[in-house]
């Protein structure tokens, strides 16, 4: 088994990589993508303004990335995780978002959640909550 490179540490504990490779990718998404990112929908932006080039504890993210048949709003390769900003809508959306998460856990990947309210009215917890998230599962090696 290959040894396990270091990402980062968040508040003195090793976080280590977890690249996941050979994702599904819909390049028909790619015009959605760009609209969606010129969207400006609040939430996301006050959250890409946190982890946009490396401020999150040195963590590279990627904004509306593709997975398949999905955009999901944020990624970050080098640790296999999806973070999504759940709005409004997605109290009606309970069936559609387990579906969703179901394929890309079966792809490797982790999904983290929060609500567009915790990011616009808690964002210091929503931050922490998504340390707490990495650490409990890209710390051990």
């Amino acid at each position: 088994m290959p040894e396990k490179r270091i990402l980062t540490h968040i508040n003195g504990v090793i976080i280590y990589r977890n690249f996941v490779e050979n994702l599904p990718y819909n390049p028909l998404l790619v015009p959605l993508t760009k609209k969606k990112r010129k969207a400006g929908i609040l939430s996301e932006v006050l959250f890409w303004q946190q982890v946009r080039n490396h401020n999150f504890h040195r963590i590279d993210f990627d904004r509306q990335r593709i997975i398949g048949n999905y955009i999901v709003d944020f990624y970050v390769k080098t640790l296999g995780l999806v973070v999504e900003i759940d709005g409004f809508s997605h109290g009606t959306k309970q069936e559609y978002d387990a579906v969703r998460t179901a394929f890309m856990e079966k792809l490797g990947l982790k999904v983290f959640r929060i609500t567009d309210w915790d990011v616009k009215q808690n964002l210091a917890v929503a931050m922490k909550d998504l340390e707490d998230f990495i650490i409990a599962n890209y710390s051990a090696p």
